[in-house]
């Protein structure tokens, strides 16, 4: 009976013990915060990005998306192409274009505000874009949507939103089938303004010839000659003063 007794003793102290160890440690500390937002991250964890975060790198414009993020509240909405999306486009392409017309082409898939999946289905056409002016011509883009579908257009392509990629209320980006060509850098020049054509007036004025054309072309408005019967005339004139003169004589 003792024996239990003092056993029961000694669990009796050993858990009040350990208690005692538990309460006196700290709390488990939290988990450390996660870096700056950064989008060349974002799509690096994603994979199938490479073409188009290396023209976030060489245009610098990935950093410009990163500080922006990180020291304003106006958020981002980024429509990120595939690499499929890139080899789609005609060989020599991106390197046909000057460094600031890439710089372009990179701010044209970026949107300087955060929008949701839901909120393209009420948001005004056309959108702007880091890109500039959304006059025709220029740089705008349009979105539409057909129940869950969202699709972006260009005037010159027709991209679909496929995944979202990332999201957190700030920044959003979206994965597109297609990349986004502006007019302003891809629209085909206009052709030249062909010549008027010919009037039937200039048609026969054409077809005269230069001698037709001379005023000195003897035509029934244009007045004779006159030198020669003038030459003449001064002939008669001599001969009947010389005839006068002699009869005088």
């Amino acid at each position: 009976m003792m024996s239990h007794l003092i056993f029961s003793l000694s669990l009796l102290a050993i858990f009040l013990h350990s208690c005692t160890l538990t309460l006196g440690q700290n709390p488990a500390s939290a988990p450390a915060p996660s870096g700056p937002t950064n989008i060349t991250k974002i799509l690096e964890k994603a994979g199938q990005f490479t073409t188009f975060i290396r023209l976030l790198r060489t245009t610098q414009a990935g950093d410009q998306i990163n500080t922006q993020l990180n020291n304003s509240k106006q958020g981002m909405t980024v429509f990120a192409p595939t690499d499929n999306a890139f080899s789609s486009l005609k060989a020599g392409t991106l390197n046909s274009l000057s460094s600031q017309q890439q710089v372009q082409l990179v701010q044209f898939h970026v949107l300087p505000s955060f929008i949701s999946v839901s909120q393209f289905q009420t948001v005004s056409n056309p959108l702007r874009t880091q890109a500039g002016d959304t006059s025709p011509g220029d740089f705008p883009l349009n979105v539409t949507t057909s129940g869950n579908q969202v699709n972006v257009s260009t005037g010159i392509v027709d991209a679909t939103v496929g995944n979202t990629i990332y999201t957190d209320g700030e920044l959003a980006v979206y994965q597109v089938d297609k990349v986004l060509q502006p007019l302003s850098i891809f629209a085909s020049p206009s052709p030249a303004t062909a010549p008027a054509p010919a009037t039937p007036e200039t048609s026969n004025l054409k077809k005269k010839s230069p001698a037709a054309l001379s005023p000195s072309s003897g035509s029934d408005d244009t007045p004779a000659d006159k030198s020669g019967a003038d030459s003449v005339n001064g002939v008669a004139v001599l001969g009947i003063g010389a005839f006068c003169f002699a009869f005088w004589l």
